[in-house]
């Protein structure tokens, strides 16, 4: 009987110690639950952050970047001008990367974005598609100037007005990046016909 006793003590001390090392366990899985749902319910309420007129921009600073990416591919492959094509490198590059960050945030707010270009900017393509040479650069230059100061002024009106702090950030932070590009096409404006260095053409 003794020994029946002492062997029921024994399994509930042994059914004890047990669950005091499997609760922990429990309970870090049933906390981890939450954690994993966490994120979504965070970006649904950044989400509502969104007005119509951050959705509106978020479009819009695609296109933008869309239509520098093309305009700047059709320079460096025809221009003759070394300096120019020198401005459609740098402009594509730097337009490329804001994509990327811009593609990025939208996707963190569910925004959805274009992937082609609009009918303005895709008339802005054709346009310079058909040119060549001299007339090429120059066109190209002035639409660079055109475009960065109208996209300069919708960045400022985003960066006072926007709604959602995020949005709001990335449109300041990217300002700066834009008055530089400006002010290369700018000086690029001021550039007289130069021999083309024509290797690889």
């Amino acid at each position: 009987m003794e020994n029946k006793i002492y062997f029921k003590m024994a399994l509930s001390r042994s059914l004890f110690a047990i669950a005091i090392l499997v609760v922990p366990y429990s309970c870090t899985v049933d906390f981890a639950v939450p954690k994993t749902k966490a994120p979504v319910l965070e970006l649904a309420k950044i989400n509502n952050l969104s007005s119509d007129a951050d959705i509106s921009f978020m479009s819009a600073a695609t296109e933008i970047n869309l239509e520098e990416i093309r305009l700047s591919e059709v320079v460096q492959e025809r221009s003759i001008n070394v300096k120019i094509r020198e401005l459609g490198k740098k402009l594509r590059d730097q337009h490329y990367k804001s994509l990327l960050d811009l593609t990025a945030l939208a996707s963190r707010k569910n925004i959805p974005i274009p992937t082609n270009l609009g009918d303005k900017e895709n008339a802005d393509y054709e346009k310079l598609n058909h040119l060549a040479g001299e007339t090429l650069d120059r066109e190209y230059v002035n639409m660079m100037v055109n475009e960065h100061k109208a996209s300069i002024a919708l960045f400022e009106k985003e960066s006072k007005t926007a709604n959602d702090p995020d949005i709001k950030q990335w449109a300041i932070a990217t300002l700066p990046e834009m008055h530089t590009h400006l002010d290369y096409a700018i000086a690029c404006q001021g550039i007289n016909p130069m021999p083309g260095d024509t290797s690889g053409h």
